[in-house]
């Protein structure tokens, strides 16, 4: 059965120099190859919302990005702002540095946070920085990121120095089993990959390349 890249793909832009045009364009882009979401900052969500509203295109945000080092709480805040302005998807960052000192409540309480003010209104997927841990601690972040009743587990937020790996995916689906879904981000760029991601168990794609994967095009180097 072939697989319908297009639609597992998130269209990001979450450089901070972004501007409101190059949002604009993001959003015609995804209407016109039909992605699943396109991915910006907050600041952005009414931008993004403006273009895509009446389409089958979501508009997604992150949450506490990229560091994951804010307050349950601001992250709810946020969360709640985000989808009043036309988020129907948000990508949260978990606090990486409770997740290393093995302070797993710590770790579940920053998801629910999110999960909660999300339920009813958004997808939440729950973005753990694979580059940064090893494999007990990604399997550890994604079974915690279950528990809170997350609907995603995501590689990566594309700024701290690596992406998503085949290898992560396959550890991470391994977690979830089918109790949650598995997003694949950072460094993918091509269709080749894009597939491969897709064998290995993912479920989307977060990428800035998604026209050049879809076109099967080379397309430029930049990443979030």
């Amino acid at each position: 059965m072939a697989i319908n890249v297009a639609a597992m793909i998130d269209h990001t832009l979450l450089k901070p120099e972004t501007t409101k045009e190059q949002v604009i364009d993001l959003a015609i882009e995804a209407k016109e190859h039909k992605f699943a979401s396109v991915c910006v900052n907050p600041a952005m969500v009414e931008t993004a919302y403006e273009i895509l509203k009446g389409t089958e295109v979501k508009v997604c945000t992150v949450i506490g990005f990229p560091l994951g080092a804010s307050t349950p709480e601001t992250k709810a805040f946020e969360t709640e702002d985000a989808i009043k302005r036309g988020a129907e998807e948000v990508d949260m960052v978990i606090n990486i540095g409770a997740l290393k000192a093995e302070e797993d409540e710590t770790v579940k309480k920053d998801i629910l946070a999110v999960v909660e003010a999300a339920k009813g209104k958004a997808l939440t997927k729950v973005i753990i920085e694979t580059v940064l841990l090893t494999n007990e601690e990604k399997t550890r972040a994604c079974r915690l990121a279950v528990e809170a009743g997350a609907d995603f587990v995501k590689t990566s937020t594309g700024f701290a120095g690596g992406g998503a790996t085949v290898a992560d995916v396959k550890v991470m689906k391994e977690a979830v089993g089918n109790k949650a879904k598995v997003k694949a981000s950072g460094g993918v760029k091509n269709y080749e990959s894009a597939l491969e991601m897709a064998e290995a168990g993912a479920d989307r794609i977060g990428t800035s390349s998604g026209v050049a994967i879809v076109t099967n095009t080379n397309g430029d180097s930049k990443d979030y």
